[in-house]
């Protein structure tokens, strides 16, 4: 609180001064002034019954003359001093308020206020920076968990927007530069309790900033940050970033699944997007030539995916003719029905709309589904202000970098084996074993959302397993068993099973577990908290293992004893 008791003794000086004055003077007269007591006799007012008498008057309660009535000199001087403490405490008063209202000793109240919060926690937290579209549903994610999260940012109306976004937990938030080492500090970087830091602002210089103090300050602490340079990325690669998402390379790389891999870029959505697309969004033809209206960022990511991948490509830009070779090339924006007919979109396959304009990239699809019914298309959303807009284009792939960003973060923080999962299935499955384990996944959550999660056997995250006696064998089935009735299955799927350096995809149910052992699975929200369940409570894994109730409390105990009697 020094930094706010300076400001306040600071402000309030002048006001201090003047009521120490106007006391003073007051209690000095009404001791110099002579009166009289009962008798009639000359009296004179000691200090203690002169400030007595001074601070209620000064105050107007208006106790009365004490100890004896005053005489008339005493009284005029008590009616000076009235006017004048009166007048003194207004100014005081006055330069309080005045004080408070201002916008600079709010901030300072609200972070001395959100320091306290922070140090109070007693819980793993996460602390964001930035709460844009990638930030606020990382934080609504993680909240839906019950696992806490600390929210900085630039602009007052986003922490504001923080306040009516009605999550179930309490958040700590502050508007302030996250890129500032003291705002870190203050935030919790050092608290024992914070586990990580998200660098997700949309400014590259601001998250390489709160990635470099984050290492420097406490270099064991994992830190996450987005990018949308090249330069960035590779400076943040150099000093150890835990995890950098490029939104405009990730993308690409989940696009150009479609064209030869349309079944394993289906799985890799279901796993990563919560929002994921139903199966029949696979049945459009897939190879061919495709057409990329833009050349920024995102342009050059994807035509270097494609072009890797070894799809044909048309080139709508209106940059020099230096940046596109050896690419075919049309100048223009898109918009134009003349432009598309000229890059040749009556038989293409596919088309992007990624220019930096969200107008112009619903105008090129809407053309372009004219004039070719049958095009994939693909449509890049630059502001989550249009949402509304963009859900109801009928794109078959809107990309939108903020949502991207929050679904690869989130599966690194929710589930570390996930990006593990993904790789193996790319590198070592064809797209006829993602078919299969897609038809698996449809049956067992629908339409519904898909969750995924991770478990690995030790005393901290699975006290129950490790409490069986040594010649009980587990097995995945158990774990994928319902505690209420152990006759049914719960709705998910085991992903993978890691014993060391040894993974296994879609291990069988017969698999027996070991202590150290890591599982992954997909399936219902509601499959993880009943196996959440399951792995925590002995009495309901020893049910699962032999059909039998085992209760070890005293009542039950009892009761048993008397039965047998």
């Amino acid at each position: 609180m020094n930094d706010v008791i300076y400001i306040l003794l600071r402000r309030l000086r002048a006001p201090l001064i003047t009521l120490i004055v106007v006391y003073a003077v007051s209690v000095l007269g009404l001791v110099l002034i002579p009166g009289e007591d009962d008798q009639g006799q000359p009296w004179r007012m000691d200090f203690f019954h002169a400030f007595y008498f001074v601070s209620f008057m000064g105050s107007t309660i208006g106790f009365g003359e004490v100890p004896y009535p005053f005489t008339d000199g005493q009284r005029f001087w008590t009616m000076a001093c009235i006017y004048a403490t009166v007048i003194a405490w207004l100014y005081s008063i006055g330069t309080l308020l005045t004080l408070v209202q201002e916008p600079a000793f709010g901030r300072l109240m609200r972070r001395r206020s959100f320091v306290n919060e922070v140090r109070r926690l007693r819980e793993p937290f996460y602390l964001i920076c930035g709460y844009g579209v990638t930030g606020s549903l990382v934080v609504k994610k993680l909240a839906a968990r019950e696992i806490r999260t600390v929210v900085l940012d630039l602009k007052q109306e986003r922490i504001d927007g923080l306040e009516m976004d009605g999550l179930s937990i309490r958040v700590p938030r502050l508007c302030a530069d996250a890129s500032l080492p003291d705002t870190l500090h203050d935030a919790g970087l050092r608290h024992r309790h914070c586990i990580g830091v998200l660098a997700l602002t949309n400014d590259d210089q601001a998250n390489l900033a709160i990635a470099i103090a984050s290492k420097v300050l406490v270099p064991e602490r994992m830190v996450i940050s987005r990018t949308e340079s090249d330069v960035t990325t590779s400076n943040l690669d150099s000093f150890g970033t835990d995890l950098v998402v490029d939104p405009f390379r990730s993308y690409a790389e989940y696009l150009v699944l479609t064209t030869h891999a349309p079944y394993t870029h289906l799985v890799y959505d279901w796993l990563l997007n919560p929002l994921h697309r139903h199966m029949a969004t696979v049945s459009k033809r897939r190879e061919g030539r495709w057409i990329i209206c833009g050349y920024g960022r995102f342009g050059r990511a994807l035509c270097g995916a494609f072009r890797q991948a070894g799809v044909e490509l048309t080139l709508i830009d209106e940059g020099s003719d230096e940046l596109a070779q050896p690419l075919h090339r049309v100048r223009g924006i898109g918009t134009e029905a003349v432009t598309l007919q000229d890059a040749g979109v009556g038989d293409a396959v596919g088309l992007v709309a990624g220019t930096f304009h969200d107008a112009d990239n619903l105008s090129i699809i809407m053309t372009a589904r004219a004039l070719n019914p049958k095009l994939i298309t693909v449509v890049r959303q630059n502001l989550g202000e249009n949402d509304l807009v963009f859900q109801n284009s009928r794109a078959d792939f809107v990309m939108e970098p903020g949502r991207i960003i929050a679904n690869r973060i989130l599966a690194q923080i929710k589930t570390p084996l996930l990006p593990v999962f993904i790789e193996r299935m790319l590198r070592e499955h064809d797209d006829v074993w993602a078919h299969v384990l897609l038809n698996r996944m449809s049956h067992v959550v629908g339409d519904r959302e898909l969750d995924s999660w991770g478990i690995r056997l030790c005393p901290e995250e699975t006290p129950a397993l490790l409490m069986l006696q040594p010649e009980q064998a587990l097995k995945l089935r158990t774990l994928m068993k319902d505690p209420r009735d152990r006759t049914r299955s719960l709705s998910c799927l085991a992903l993978m099973h890691r014993r060391g350096a040894e993974v296994r995809l879609l291990p069988g149910e017969l698999c027996e577990l070991q202590e150290g052992d890591e599982l992954l699975f997909c399936g219902l929200s509601e499959a993880l908290h009943q196996m959440e369940w399951t792995v925590n409570n002995y009495n309901l894994l020893q049910y699962l293992l032999t059909g039998r109730e085992n209760n070890d409390t005293l009542l039950s105990r009892l009761l048993n004893l008397g039965a047998k009697g």
